[in-house]
């Protein structure tokens, strides 16, 4: 029994090369969003928005420990790592090592 010929799209190229455009797709919007999110993050606790946070209003105690600057600079923190992890995840699928398991 002989086993049915390989397309030549198929024949030596991996996998990332065949579902290029989805994957792209998908490096684009992973990078993107945790972009966002790191920069929503570095900014949001500095703002009036945050200070504004009308649900705090019933939890004095709990109002005081989110206004406090140790947590927006924890929450400042968490956002730089995101922006971080964005910007090794584009250099990744840049430099053609975005393969994921």
């Amino acid at each position: 029994m002989t086993s049915p010929p390989r397309s030549a799209s198929s024949a030596g190229e991996p996998d990332a090369a065949r579902g290029g455009g989805a994957e792209i797709v998908a490096s684009f919007l992973s990078v993107s969003s945790s972009l966002l999110v790191g920069v929503i993050l570095v900014v949001a606790p500095w703002t009036a928005v945050w200070e504004a946070n009308y649900l705090l209003n019933a939890h004095p105690l709990l109002r005081a420990f989110v206004l406090s600057a140790f947590t927006r600079g924890g929450v400042t923190g968490l956002g730089l790592v995101n922006i971080a992890i964005a910007l090794w995840e584009a250099r990744q699928h840049l430099s053609g090592g975005g393969e994921h398991a």
